[in-house]
Parts: C-alpha cells; structure tokens; sequence
C-alpha cells in the first residue's frame, strides 16, 4: 500500500511542478511580446538589453522564445501524465 500512495504523491508533485513551468512560461511569453512590441512602437530603447555582439531584439526575442517552450513542455508532460 505504501508504494501505491507514494506513486499518487508523485503524480501530484509533478502535476504541480508542470503547472509551475507552463505558468513561468506563459509570463515570460507574455513579458516577451510586449517588450517586443514596445520596443518596435519605440515606446523603449532595446538596446538597454544588447551585451556582446547580440542586439538587444535577439535577447527580447530570445525571452519569448525560451517561455514558449517552457509553456510547451509544461503542457506536455501534464498531458501525458493525463493520458496515463
């Protein structure tokens, strides 16, 4: 019996645990394209974000980017985790 309650409370901290990542990743999504936008309509200066020999629209891109696949792994293990 103990395994069978074990198995239950991993299920739940990873359900949780996706649930934390896809939220991360729709935020950091969000915060993404907004900051894309805002920099496109001139409202900021991107180049606050450029280091090296990136340009600060990579970097912003490269946050929407990075929130997009957490999104989609998030998701995807919790539906997998449904399915079984």
């Amino acid at each position: 019996m103990k395994s069978i309650s074990n198995v239950r409370n991993l299920k739940e901290v990873t359900a949780r645990l996706c649930q934390i990542i896809y939220i991360i990743g729709n935020v950091l999504t969000i915060f993404g394209c907004l900051a894309l936008l805002f920099g496109v309509l001139g409202m900021f200066d991107m180049d606050r974000f450029s280091f090296g020999l990136s340009a600060g629209v990579r970097i912003i891109g490269t946050v929407a980017i990075s929130g997009c696949l957490l999104s989609a792994i998030g998701y995807g293990i919790s539906d997998y985790l449904k399915s079984k």
